[in-house]
C-alpha cells in the first residue's frame, strides 16, 4: 500500500510549500525568529525505515510536542493510578495556556496542556534539578535517536516571558496537585520545551510510539507497552490544542502540535509522521503541517477507523 510514499511524499511538498496562510508565533519572542519558509516531512516506520523531504537538516525545539514524552515518563516512573489522578484525561475545550482547564479539586484536566504537562513535570526523578533534567533529556533523545540539547536562547526567552505558566504551577501548589519548588519544577518544563530535534527525530519519537515504547533504529525500550495506550488516547484526544475534535473527525490519528511549528502523528502499528513548518492556524497548529497529515491520511486511508486500518475481511 505504502510502496510509493517517497513519490507522494516528495508530491505532497512540493504542493503544500506554496501554502503561505498562518504566523509564525511571537508569544515567545525567540520563536519570532525561525523561518517561515522552513519546510520538512518525515516518515519513519516501525522496522526503521525513514523517508525525509525538504529541509532535513533544520533543528527546531519540541515545545508541546515533549509532552506526551513528558507523559510517558510519568507512567513509567509512578504508575498509571497516580499520573491520571494528578494530570485526568478529559478534553478541555480551552486553549493549551487557559486558567480554566483545571477540575473543581485543582486537577488539570489533561497532560497535554501546559497545566497538566507541569504536574508530570514534577514527577520526574532525581535529588537536584540537573538530575531531573537529565533524566528527560536522555528519554527524548532515546525516542528520537538523536543527541538531544537544549536551545539556550528559547529557553530564556520562554523563561522570561512564561508569567501565564508561573501562575499555572502556583495555582497547581495551593491547590496541592504539585509538591516541592514549584520554580523548579517550572524550570523543568521549560527546558523540556526547548530541546531540540529534526523532523527525523520527530518522526522517530511518533514512530517509537507506533512501535509500543521501542525505538525502532535501535529496539532500545522508552516506554512499557502497557501504557503506550494512555499516551496515545490521550494525544488523539487533546494533543492538537482545541483544535483536537476537528483533527479527531477528519484526521483520526494521535498526535502532538507544538508551536515552534512541528506536529507528530502515530499510525500504530505501523509508522511515525512528521511535519515541521513554522507558520501556525489561530489554534497554533502549523498550517503546512495540518495539510501534510490531511493528504496522508485521505491517500492511504490511514484514518484510525478507516477500511485500510480496519479491514472488513481481515
Amino acid at each position: 500500500m505504502l510502496d510509493d510514499l517517497p513519490n507522494t511524499l516528495q508530491s505532497i511538498h512540493d504542493r503544500e510549500r506554496v501554502r503561505s496562510d498562518g504566523q509564525v508565533a511571537t508569544y515567545i519572542p525567540e520563536l519570532a525568529k525561525a523561518d517561515p519558509d522552513t519546510f520538512c516531512i518525515a516518515v519513519t516506520f516501525v522496522d526503521g525505515t525513514s523517508h525525509v523531504v525538504g529541509d532535513e537538516h533544520a533543528a527546531f525545539t519540541l515545545q508541546s510536542t515533549a509532552k506526551p514524552l513528558v507523559f510517558g515518563q510519568a507512567l513509567q516512573i509512578v504508575g498509571r493510578k497516580l499520573t491520571v489522578s494528578l494530570t485526568g484525561v478529559e478534553p478541555t475545550g480551552s486553549s493549551f495556556s487557559s486558567m480554566v482547564g483545571l477540575d473543581e479539586i485543582g486537577r488539570p484536566l489533561n497532560p497535554m496542556v501546559n497545566a497538566g504537562a507541569i504536574v508530570t513535570a514534577s514527577l520526574m526523578p532525581g535529588s537536584t534539578p540537573e538530575d531531573r533534567f537529565e533524566h528527560v533529556r536522555a528519554a527524548v533523545a532515546t525516542y528520537t535517536n538523536q543527541d538531544t540539547t537544549i536551545d539556550e536562547a528559547v529557553y530564556r526567552s520562554e523563561k522570561r516571558t512564561g508569567d501565564r505558566n508561573r501562575a499555572l504551577g502556583y495555582l497547581l501548589k495551593d491547590k496541592g496537585t504539585i509538591e516541592g519548588d514549584v520554580e523548579e519544577t517550572l524550570d523543568l518544563y521549560f527546558r523540556s520545551c526547548a530541546l531540540r530535534a529534526t523532523t527525523q527525530g520527530l518522526a522517530n519519537a511518533a514512530a517509537t510510539l507506533a512501535n509500543y515504547g521501542l525505538n525502532p533504529h535501535t529496539n532500545e525500550r522508552v516506554v512499557d507497552e502497557t501504557y503506550i495506550k494512555d499516551i496515545l488516547v490521550v494525544m488523539l484526544m487533546n494533543g492538537m490544542y482545541n483544535y483536537a475534535g476537528r483533527w479527531a473527525y477528519e484526521v483520526g490519528l494521535p498526535a502532538k502540535s507544538g508551536v515552534s511549528g512541528a506536529i507528530m502523528a502515530v499510525v500504530p502499528g505501523i509508522m511515525g509522521i512528521a511535519v515541521y513548518s513554522p507558520k501556525l492556524d489561530t489554534y497554533g497548529n502549523s498550517t503546512r503541517g495540518l495539510a501534510v497529515c490531511r493528504d496522508l491520511v485521505q491517500r492511504y486511508d490511514l484514518h484510525m477507523f478507516g477500511s485500510t486500518m480496519h479491514p472488513r475481511n481481515p
